[in-house]
């Protein structure tokens, strides 16, 4: 009899987005023609892919179809995700600039959801997002669109 065993590893979200990026890159797909084949948007796509949502049982069995991936990523791609980003001013030029649009503007947007529709928040459980590329003769301007679910607060 054996004292003492290995604890086989338990594949991770972490591991499953390598995957997914690895099999990306590999294959010459773009998210847009990931979430087509998969019959989702892309930036849901993306998103779940990066483990900040759980994907339903049938999509995961799809992206694993299309990515080749091993069958024990599809209960991964469909675990509930814990959304734990760093807490510090991101620096990647994109994310900063996100990030200092809702420095500066958030409590614009917020003052004015109020007033439109009382106290409360936009969800982003209940919410969809389209990125497209908008052509200017100034230079082409990119243009995110978001919807979420209003949620007003409730008092007791």
């Amino acid at each position: 009899m054996k004292d003492n065993y290995e604890v086989p590893k338990m594949m991770t979200k972490e591991d499953v987005t390598m995957m997914i990026l690895s099999a990306k890159k590999q294959a010459g797909l773009t998210w847009e023609e990931i979430a087509d084949k998969i019959g989702m948007s892309p930036v849901w796509t993306h998103s779940a892919s990066m483990g900040m949502n759980a994907m339903p049982r049938d999509k995961a069995e799809e992206m694993v179809r299309v990515m080749a991936l091993p069958q024990e990523a599809a209960d991964v791609l469909a675990e509930s995700p814990t959304k734990v980003w760093e807490q510090a001013v991101p620096t990647d030029p994109c994310i900063y600039r996100l990030y200092e649009i809702v420095s500066v503007y958030g409590p614009t947007i917020k003052a004015l959801i109020h007033e439109k529709f009382g106290d409360g928040i936009m969800s982003a459980i209940d919410f969809d997002m389209q990125i497209t590329r908008v052509p200017n003769p100034k230079g082409d301007r990119v243009k995110i669109e978001m919807s979420g679910k209003y949620l007003g607060y409730n008092a007791w």
